[in-house]
């Protein structure tokens, strides 16, 4: 071989999956030399097991990739035999000469035990393979094979060609970084009798829901390109390329020469970043002491400093064996410890940093008696490195009003020394505060994020009852408690003049106080007739309880997640079941909440004299707020339409709709725009979008594949989403849905014993995932409460750059 092709030894390692010892080959060989030599060449092999004439599909096949070869980017550029004679795969010699064998090949058993211990000797030795279409069908009864192509067709998949939507995951390999995020085009759809996916990097989807897959339908999760390290060399299969036509497709060709481009050596990729075993899930804090939260207290939220530290706070909870104060007379009434502690990963242990006495540590009981007020969001500034500020979302026990049970929040400013590990309370400077009743339970939110501009987002639930409307719109305006409404989310989420129910957006200054940025919804200076006011400070309205907000510091948009009321289904009476809602919010806006939601899905209105009986539907491009517990604006901003909204019976939920825009709400009727998820108990817990540093040092950081993607999930991990989603640049922020969505549910555990109550989840500047469970009780921590990290450990990609291979010339 010539000089600079790099030892056999060196390409080779260990098999990607486990398999049983092939039957003995009548002779042993093995490829001496890497595959390869000055040149780069491939092997097309189009054997057949059936009789015949040979298909169109392959001459046209070997048509493109000989084009490919000698067409394009100088990167595909390489020189390209065909044969159908399977003899090639014992002739070491003749073998070693080629960089990637594809096999464009029907079904059947077309190899003997000694062809295929060639094939393996040569993947073993470094070499790449390209399997498509009709390769899956290849040595049936080959457990080896079939770990090389990485599934088998279902016996009873359709063999009609259809048009279809394949969703590109992988925005950076080779064979998908410039294809379409939702790529149209026709084929032949294999179904899979094993999903692959976990075991195998997918690259590639094809959408169920824009064809006939027929009864071996492989569900939301289809996939139909796919790669993977395999026994020291590289295999790339497709499921595509089952039609003549496909062939002469220019995004097709697209898709075969860039994964010719890494089978063959020519560049890199990665075919690691979505195979299971490649993560490592590891709980970082032990249970608490008996009696103490030495470790860990009700977990509401976390946040990493610069040095890789991660603080992380307790909402008020204590152990279930401490007392609860629920009688109103006691001057201790509902009161709490939140607590603020700190891992450091460099010593592994964990400080408790300070505890603040809030009012929240009430639970159980009906709606008067459990309370989700108390420390609720924790940031660090900009400049913490610097000052040593963080920023705390929380409700003081101090300042509760036992005879109204009212309360008030607050977001302040309080300064931590790295060099005693512990914040100083008498360092407190209070931002902001506004009122808050405590009469009835719930929804606090809480999420705090900064933007690139040094702007603080505050998330505020909409301190609303979630009974007293049959589970629908919280719009009841009847109950109150000393003259405060409870259960009418029109005084707080659909109030221009109300801090609740929303995502503030606020610019914090050295000295304590804040300014407004430009760009809020409102400018707090708009008036109407009858004294309706705004609040300058709201960026979002009309949200129910966000608890947790992200903002990706390279596009600014931010991205929020929020529960939804009780209702377990749609009611032709009073609107929609109940929707978890996520958000791509690209500018300032009314997010429905209590008017309408999903996809400007209307409730039904409400009003005095009798709240059981229905009004009329609420208008989502023009809603008004006529509640007698309104003291803002009465004609609101349209609604925006959300990005993904999910309900016991699944995600995305639509309907018919009549000549007014009105949806049936006929659960008959319902189709689902996002069958991946549905819900059930669901909690809604927005995630990060992870930016991939490639300068980081980190072994243990998550690969590029996932960079820009947006993490969604729920507090609960059945049915409920744990997904990575993509989005279209040119719908997010306008109510486009994902165009892609891949389950983590294998890399973030879930179970009883991995991360089942998911609460909160960041990415440290190491790369690596920090992952908050909440517990398996409910306003306590227990011995299920941890912090929890995720690590990467599949390493970079292949070939490494000094294995890579020279172009044809």
């Amino acid at each position: 071989m010539a000089a600079g092709v790099v030892a056999a030894g060196v390409l080779s390692g260990p098999a990607a999956s486990a398999r049983p010892a092939p039957e003995p080959p009548l002779t042993t060989m093995s490829i001496k030399s890497p595959p390869g030599g000055s040149d780069v060449r491939v092997l097309i092999y189009h054997g057949s097991a059936a009789g015949g004439d040979e298909s169109p599909v392959v001459n046209a096949g070997i048509e493109a990739i000989e084009d490919i070869g000698q067409s394009g980017p100088a990167a595909g550029r390489f020189k390209v035999t065909a044969t159908d004679d399977a003899s090639v795969f014992t002739d070491e010699t003749e073998l070693g000469l080629y960089n990637a064998v594809v096999f464009l090949t029907g079904g059947g058993d077309i190899l003997d035990p000694e062809q295929e211990a060639g094939l393996e000797s040569y993947m073993e030795a470094g070499g790449g393979f390209l399997g498509i279409h009709d390769a899956a069908r290849a040595e049936p009864y080959s457990d080896w094979f079939t770990g090389l192509v990485g599934a088998r067709p279902a016996a009873n998949s359709p063999t009609n060609v259809q048009r279809a939507t394949v969703e590109v995951g992988d925005r950076q390999h080779p064979a998908t970084k410039d294809l379409p995020l939702q790529w149209k085009r026709p084929d032949q759809w294999l179904n899979w009798t094993k999903n692959p996916s976990g075991d195998v990097h997918t690259v590639a989807r094809v959408r169920e829901s824009t064809y006939t897959p027929g009864t071996s339908a492989n569900g939301a999760d289809h996939p139909v390109s796919w790669c993977r390290d395999y026994d020291g060399g590289r295999s790339f299969y497709t499921g595509m390329g089952g039609t003549e036509s496909s062939y002469d497709e220019t995004e097709f060709r697209s898709h075969l020469r860039g994964a010719l481009a890494w089978t063959t050596r020519i560049s890199q990729a990665d075919c690691k970043a979505t195979i299971n075993a490649n993560y490592k899930a590891e709980r970082l804090t032990q249970p608490n002491q008996p009696g103490q939260n030495d470790q860990i207290g009700e977990p509401h939220g976390l946040v990493t400093a610069p040095d890789g530290r991660v603080f992380y706070i307790g909402r008020g909870g204590a152990d279930s064996s401490q007392p609860v104060v629920t009688d109103w007379n006691n001057p201790d009434v509902g009161k709490g410890k939140g607590e603020i502690h700190v891992y450091d990963p460099k010593t592994k242990k964990v400080t408790l940093a300070g505890t603040l006495n809030v009012f929240g540590n009430k639970g159980g009981g009906d709606e008067l008696i459990k309370v989700e007020e108390g420390l609720l969001g924790i940031e660090l500034d900009p400049r913490f490195e610097d000052n040593g500020w963080v920023y705390l979302h929380y409700t003081p026990h101090s300042r509760i009003d036992r005879d109204k049970r009212m309360a008030e929040r607050y977001v302040s400013r309080f300064t931590y020394n790295s060099a005693t590990s512990r914040l100083d309370l008498n360092s407190e400077k209070v931002l902001l505060k506004w009122p808050v009743q405590i009469h009835s339970c719930c929804h606090s939110g809480g999420g705090l994020a900064w933007d690139s501009k040094s702007n603080l987002y505050i998330a505020t639930g909409d301190n609303n009852s979630s009974g007293f409307s049959d589970g629908y719109s919280g719009n009841n305006p009847q109950p109150n408690y000393k003259g405060v409404s409870f259960a009418d989310a029109r005084r707080t989420a659909g109030n221009t003049n109300n801090l609740n129910g929303k995502i503030l957006r606020i610019h914090p200054e050295q000295d304590g106080t804040y300014t407004l940025p430009e760009g809020n919804l409102f400018t707090g200076k708009e008036t109407a007739e009858g004294g309706g006011k705004t609040r300058g400070e709201i960026y979002v309205m009309g949200v129910r309880n966000p608890a947790r907000i992200s903002i990706d510091k390279k596009t600014d948009t931010l991205y929020a997640g929020w529960v939804g009321p009780d209702a377990g289904s749609p009611s032709t009476t009073w609107g929609p079941a109940k929707y978890d809602t996520f958000a791509a919010i690209t500018k300032p806006g009314n997010h429905g909440w209590p008017y309408c939601m999903g996809n400007k899905q209307p409730y039904r209105d409400r009003n005095l004299p009798d709240p059981t009986k229905p009004l009329g539907w609420y208008d989502c491009n023009a809603p008004k707020n006529e509640s007698p517990n309104n003291d803002g604006l009465v004609n609101l901003p349209p609604v925006t339409s959300n990005t993904i909204w999910y309900s016991p019976q699944g995600g995305g939920p639509d309907y018919p709709r009549d000549a007014n825009g009105i949806p049936s709400y006929k659960t008959a009727e319902q189709k689902f725009l996002l069958p991946w998820l549905k819900g059930g108990g669901q909690a809604a817990m927005d995630g990060p979008v992870y930016r991939y540093d490639a300068n980081s040092a980190s072994a243990a950081k998550w690969p590029a594949y996932w960079d820009g993607k947006w993490f969604v999930g729920d507090f609960y991990d059945a049915d409920q989403p744990r997904h990575a989603v993509l989005l279209d640049p040119k719908t997010a922020g306008q109510g486009g849905i994902p165009v892609h969505a891949e389950s983590l549910k294998k890399i973030i555990p879930i179970g009883n014993d991995g991360i089942k109550n998911l609460m909160d989840w960041k990415f440290g500047p190491d790369g690596t995932l920090y992952v908050l469970d909440y517990g398996r009780g409910f306003f306590t921590s227990d011995s299920k409460s941890a912090l929890w990290q995720v690590t990467y450990k599949g390493g970079g990609p292949t070939p490494a750059a000094s294995q890579l291979a020279r172009e044809a010339q």
